[in-house]
């Protein structure tokens, strides 16, 4: 991707949408681009998380294993296109975390990962834009949420 579609990207992103100009520049910096086939996984339920990640293009399932009885089986509790943002939210609170699901690529998929302790010190250096980063957040995981109880109410 070149810079230009970097910007695009981040600039629509679920996440960063309205943000001011330089602030989409600054986030460009931090990221890194990665690609995945279809069937790779970007990360696995109980893998550490440390990146963020921003699709730029394809389609990612979130799955939760779980026991189902004598038998382990995987749910659906989510499906991500382009401009969504996944990854492992905890970094941004300056904590380790294991990531409680996985993401498959369910197509080729491009990514920018953006590491969570340097998003963590830009909101820190910039009040205002990591208020309005938590209170998108905030929105993204109450309606993730509401998707992965009603994924889990169908079992």
């Amino acid at each position: 991707m070149n810079r230009s579609e970097i910007l695009h990207t981040l600039g629509s992103c679920e996440l960063f949408k309205g943000l001011e100009k330089d602030n989409i520049e600054k986030l460009a910096n931090l990221c890194e681009e990665k690609t995945y086939e279809t069937g790779e996984y970007i990360f696995r339920q109980g893998d550490y998380g440390e990146y963020v990640y921003v699709i730029a293009e394809g389609h990612i399932f979130l799955e939760r294993a779980m026991p189902l009885g004598p038998r382990k089986g995987t749910l659906v509790i989510g499906v991500l296109g382009k401009e969504r943002v996944l990854g492992c939210w905890s970094n941004l609170l300056g904590e380790s975390h294991n990531h409680m699901s996985s993401a498959s690529c369910q197509k080729p998929t491009i990514v920018l990962a953006i590491r969570g302790s340097e998003l963590r010190g830009m909101m820190l250096s910039d009040v205002r834009f990591g208020f309005t980063v938590l209170e998108k957040l905030c929105l993204s995981l109450r309606d993730r949420m509401a998707v992965a109880y009603g994924a889990l109410e169908k079992i």
